[in-house]
């Protein structure tokens, strides 16, 4: 699963990176790309949410080791699960906005400006990641040992 997400989030971040040498090539010779700039922002929206889900289940979000470092290890074990609790804390009130405007605007046939990307799917996609991540923080809340 883990090499599945790693491949979709590359193959997003390729297609932003393409998408946008082809809008500046156009650009300079005269035929600019069309809603290019709405390509990458959904790639990126793609690319983003992979990276956090990734990261949140692997654990290698910034963490600052000052503190909890030099504490026991059961308070150690205590804080990290405060920590991911939080983390979830933030992430769920994250997808209840999320939520919220996705069921407020579902059938408002709300598109992009140029190519017409339905928002609908982007908002799901988005929705999708940010459970996604709140899952795994949970996860790491109920595991024994170092979240």
């Amino acid at each position: 699963m883990r090499k599945a997400l790693i491949w979709i989030g590359g193959l997003a971040l390729l297609m932003a990176c393409a998408t946008d040498v082809l809008a500046v090539i156009g650009r300079h010779t005269g035929f600019p790309v069309r809603g290019s700039i709405e390509v990458v922002q959904a790639c990126v929206l793609v690319a983003g949410g992979v990276a956090l889900i990734i990261a949140t289940h692997a654990g290698s979000h910034a963490r600052v080791h000052l503190v909890i470092d030099r504490i026991g290890i059961r308070w150690r074990q205590r804080i990290n699960r405060a920590s991911a609790l939080l983390g979830a804390l933030f992430t769920i009130s994250l997808l209840a906005g999320c939520l919220w405007i996705a069921a407020d605007l579902w059938n408002s046939q709300e598109v992009s400006e140029l190519l017409n990307l339905p928002y609908r799917v982007l908002r799901a996609i988005c929705n999708l990641c940010l459970l996604l991540v709140a899952l795994a923080w949970l996860r790491k809340a109920w595991e024994r040992g170092r979240p």
